[in-house]
């Protein structure tokens, strides 16, 4: 077990949204980092007393490393804002992160750095030393579990991508387009970084099942699983879902004089295709209409090999 401390706006959200996630074993709000002793939820909001409302955090780092924690509370933040989130303004709704183990800080600040190259402004979390953690009164933890329509500045359907969260984004590097020139093919570059689209019925993997993993071309980020892949007579690769729903990002696409929803992949920023709500109503009436060009697909028997064997369960439709 380890712990960390996370300040992100109103304690509220951010417990019942770190709670969710695997791997963290337990939670507890309270008022970190200030200079009166003990204080109450009106002394911290009226009487100055420099806390942040945080949340303890008390993880197992061999199902959520560190650092796949801090990314996956960068999600239900605004880093750039300072003092404030959501709606909510004042010092105690600043962000931050506080270790309790120094070895944890090198890992915090090479976390931050890789946020901060990804983001436009200045990152405005605090990391530092925990100085001092005092619990909230007990009618503020587990709030939302004790009252599901309370307040909650984080939009609710983070709390499912959180729950869901499996690939550590921290694990893959999005190379440069010199690179890429060098190793994609003249259609692979094409698709991934200028937004083309391959020909239907006339690709690698559309009527392709053989069980496995296809994984972001350009980084080797996994996306989702033959598991999740059917035929659904349009020339692609289809999917119901990704294999974590935090490892695309969607964009409206008003190309071509249509109006559709874009797929590219987290961490490459790789064009992948569009999501239409045409799919099997069974498995959520999502269609995952991706490019072959975008993927690489590794075979099951190749999983543990390459370092995906923690994701054979997606795979096997095992839990």
């Amino acid at each position: 077990m380890a712990e960390i401390y996370l300040a992100g706006g109103c304690f509220w959200g951010m417990e019942k949204y770190i709670a969710s996630i695997r791997g963290v074993l337990s939670t507890r709000v309270g008022y970190a980092n200030g200079a009166t002793p003990d204080p109450t939820y009106e002394d911290v909001c009226f009487r100055n007393t420099g806390h942040a409302e945080t949340v303890k955090v008390v993880y197992d780092k061999a199902v959520i490393p560190l650092e796949f924690l801090l990314e996956l509370y960068y999600e239900a933040i605004d880093p750039t804002a300072v003092n404030r989130q959501g709606g909510d303004s004042g010092t105690q709704y600043r962000t931050g992160i506080y270790y309790v183990d120094a070895g944890d800080r090198p890992i915090i600040e090479r976390s931050l750095e890789r946020l901060q190259r990804r983001v436009s402004g200045r990152v405005a979390i605090e990391a530092a030393a925990l100085e001092n953690f005092w619990p909230a009164e007990e009618y503020h933890q587990k709030y939302l579990d004790k009252n599901p329509g309370g307040y909650c500045h984080i939009k609710r359907d983070k709390f499912e991508k959180a729950a869901r969260a499996v690939v550590n984004p921290a694990g893959y590097t999005q190379p440069d387009k010199e690179a890429l020139r060098k190793t994609l093919s003249e259609i692979e570059y094409a698709v991934t970084q200028n937004n083309a689209t391959e020909p239907p019925f006339r690709n690698e993997y559309f009527n392709s099942f053989a069980p496995g993993i296809y994984v972001d071309i350009t980084t080797g980020e996994p996306l989702f699983s033959s598991a999740d892949k059917y035929d659904s007579g349009c020339g692609w690769p289809s999917f119901t879902k990704p294999v974590d729903p935090n490892v695309v990002r969607e964009n409206i696409d008003t190309s071509h004089a249509m109006v559709r929803t874009e797929v590219r992949s987290r961490v490459g920023n790789a064009h992948l295709g569009h999501v239409f709500p045409d799919g099997p109503k069974s498995a959520g009436g999502m269609r995952y209409c991706i490019n072959s060009a975008s993927l690489r697909f590794v075979p099951r028997e190749d999983m543990e090999r390459e370092g995906y064997g923690h994701l054979l369960y997606l795979v096997d439709g095992t839990t």
